[in-house]
């Protein structure tokens, strides 16, 4: 790879074993979304996970269209969702033809805020409108606080659907991220920590609920020797040669996790010494992937917007991008409620993402910093 070649922002890392898993594919003639290596997949899942159950699917927001399809919602019902994420896991939500409602995050974990989420909770109950499903959303490879936004449902008999999307690898607390809620859902797009090409995961520690997603997943196809559906259901099953590249990239993720943290890590040192830069906080109840490394630029000390430093990286060939605009501030979703402290709207207004693939040499990160300290002062 050339010295001078475009840095992008998070690239598949390919461990190697993948062609040979895929191989095996070929060789059992098991390609389509079926077989044994899918099995093999899932079962890798939950061993590094700890989830007592999963189905391997097309996509993450597969998985939570079913998710939410498990646990009942329909039209009219209310999901409340963390309002800083990203729209696959908010979609879903008007397939079923519910009304998505957005709730801020913490400034200490840029994660659904468990406080406000109580707060809003109580009021709700009042009036007799809770949500059917509540959605928080580990971010950037953060958990939310799973525990105590679990406790908080549990009182109104709320289940929770984590998007873990993002955080493969992480900790929370002493477990996986995403294990503790009804439902965690994880994706393997492309450029995810680990990648199946495409793909995602629904989890539960519920074993029937997995299984009636899987039969959901394959159609709804009823187990008689024609075709007989009864429900209608959904083509969401992950081919075999996806699932393939996911068991190699499962023996590696430990390596994966470990690199991103290195990544962030220089780049903490090196923008130590510019007072406007602040890296994303990391929670003090687990381990990050930290999938992609965050900054904050602070508007006190630099006028520079997230949307000129990532122009002006552009023109040194390196590609970074503003934080997620939050899902109340869309077009799409413009009529939605939103209850707001200010701070999804105050990190979108401030942050960006820079280069995070675990794949990145040293010299690289160089390059990054220097582009992000250039832009500084070119504006």
């Amino acid at each position: 790879m050339a010295e001078d070649s475009k840095i992008l922002l998070s690239p598949p890392h390919i461990s190697g074993r993948e062609r040979e898993l895929v191989g095996e594919v070929f060789d059992s003639n098991f390609i389509a979304p079926a077989g044994p290596m899918i099995d093999r997949f899932e079962e890798a899942f939950c061993a590094t996970t700890g989830h007592k159950a999963a189905v391997a699917l097309s996509s993450g927001t597969g998985a939570m269209d079913i998710a939410l399809r498990l646990l009942g919602v329909e039209r009219g019902d209310d999901v409340w969702v963390a309002d800083l994420t990203f729209i696959g896991g908010v979609s879903p939500i008007k397939f079923h033809g519910a009304n998505p409602v957005f709730l801020d995050v913490s400034p200490d974990t840029w994660t659904l805020d468990p406080t406000l989420l109580a707060y809003e909770l109580e009021k709700a109950n009042k009036v007799g409108k809770l949500p059917k499903v509540v959605i928080p959303v580990d971010l950037y490879g953060q958990s939310c606080d799973l525990d105590r936004i679990v406790s908080v449902c549990d009182q109104y008999e709320i289940p929770v659907v984590v998007d873990s999307a993002e955080a493969m690898g992480t900790r929370y607390k002493d477990r996986h991220a995403g294990k503790g809620a009804k439902f965690a859902i994880y994706s393997f797009n492309g450029n995810k920590i680990i990648t199946t090409a495409g793909g995602g995961m629904l989890a539960s520690d519920d074993k029937e609920m997995i299984a009636r997603a899987k039969y959901l997943s394959q159609q709804a196809r009823q187990p008689v020797p024609h075709y007989q559906h009864t429900e209608t259901g959904y083509n969401y099953r992950m081919p075999s040669l996806c699932a393939a590249v996911g068991v190699g990239q499962l023996e590696v993720l430990d390596e994966r996790v470990r690199r991103r943290r290195e990544i962030f890590a220089k780049y903490a040192t090196s923008f130590n010494s510019i007072s406007s830069i602040s890296m994303m906080p990391e929670a003090s109840y687990g381990a990050s992937n930290r999938w992609l490394s965050v900054i904050t630029l602070d508007p006190e000390k630099t006028q520079v917007t997230p949307a000129e430093v990532c122009s002006f990286a552009d023109t040194q060939n390196v590609e970074c991008r503003p934080v997620w605009k939050p899902m109340s501030q869309q077009p799409v979703f413009k009529t939605e409620r939103f209850t707001s402290t200010g701070v999804s709207t105050s990190l979108f207004s401030a942050g960006v993402c820079l280069p995070s693939g675990s794949a990145m040499r040293d010299q690289q990160i160089e390059r990054v910093v220097l582009a992000i300290a250039g832009s500084l002062k070119r504006f």
